[in-house]
Parts: C-alpha cells; structure tokens; sequence
C-alpha cells in the first residue's frame, strides 16, 4: 500500500491553542489566581509560542509508506558528533530557543542559568525525539542532530539571560514582576527584594 499525506500544523496546533484559550478565559471568569489580566495574557502568549516552535520542528507531519517511504534506517538520521557540521544555520535554532529563556522565569521556578539551560536542553531534546519518533513511525524526512541541542540550549540561556538583566533595572523589572506567574522565579525575586 503507498501512502503519502500531511498532517498540517493548523489541522492539530489552532484546535489546541483554541481549547486552552477558552480553558484560560473560563478560569480568567472565576477569578482564578494566576488566570486573570496579565497572567492570562502570559499563559497565552507562552502556549503560542510553543506552537509556532512545534509547527516549525514537528509539523507538517508527512506520512509516507510504500514506494513513497523514506528507505533509510532510522539510526542514520541522527547526527551524534557535537559541532563537526556547525555553521550558519545554527543561528535560527539559537533565536528559537531565546522566547523559551526569556518565559522561564516568568511562568515557572527556574531561577539560575544552569537550570534555565538544562530545562532548554530537555525541551529540546523532546523535539529531536519526537522528531525521530515520527521518522520511524512515519518514514518522513526529519533528522536528529546533537548540534540543534547544543544551539537550543544556548538559545534558552541567552533568553534567562536577557530576562536577569532586565529584572536588574526598576522600569523593566516592575513590568516583569507584574505580568509574572504568581510563585515564579521573576515574581519571587521582585518580592524579596521588595519586602528587604
């Protein structure tokens, strides 16, 4: 049987990113802690975010079996040898991963840079293996390299980065601080150094 489709990232990513919309307004209703104004806003934004990112590395998703299928093994998609091939298109990988560095600290616990780069790392270790999953499931076209780790997680460092020297000036900070998740690192930060 040959098969050969794809699934677009709109078809799965706009009916996801429209369900949390309406989970987030529902709770913005109640009244929710965290769900409302800004924090909504937040909350939104970071689920866009993570949809362009997963429409860019996952989606489309194209399925192909039969004479259209992609005949080699699975094990030679991936690129294991750090920085052998690194050039110029690590840079959109690196900018990828900066909105991610720059959201830590303001929707979850991440306080330091190494957590902030080995979160980055996890993340986008998750998107080479779904990556190699849906090569193996699907015979698509998609690749693991060891590099596009390396550049994501340098790309969520900068990000934490940019967002501590941000929380270091009094404008960018009370900004930050007020569109923050209640119990984040930003939010916990501005408070002590308030309440001192």
């Amino acid at each position: 049987m040959n098969v050969n489709f794809d699934i677009p990232p709109l078809s799965v990513l706009g009916p996801a990113l429209i369900a949390f919309a309406a989970a987030t307004a529902v709770r913005a209703r109640r009244s929710q802690p965290g769900w409302t104004g800004r924090h909504a806003g937040l909350r939104i934004t970071t689920a866009a975010y993570a949809a362009a990112v997963l429409s860019i590395t996952v989606f489309p998703l194209t399925v192909t079996w039969g004479q259209y299928a992609n005949q080699m093994s699975w094990y030679h998609q991936i690129n294991f040898i750090p920085l052998i091939t690194s050039d110029v298109t690590a840079v959109p990988n690196v900018l990828m991963f900066v909105p991610l560095g720059m959201l830590l600290p303001l929707i979850s616990r991440v306080s330091g840079a190494l957590r902030a780069t080995a979160v980055s790392l996890l993340a986008s270790l998750s998107i080479e293996l779904a990556q190699l999953l849906s090569y193996v499931l699907f015979n698509n076209g998609r690749a693991c390299d060891v590099n596009d780790l390396l550049a994501n997680a340098l790309g969520g460092l900068i990000g934490w980065l940019l967002v501590g020297a941000a929380l270091n000036r009094p404008s960018p900070a009370t900004f930050l601080s007020a569109i923050a998740l209640p119990g984040s690192a930003a939010h916990v930060r501005r408070t002590a150094l308030t309440t001192v």
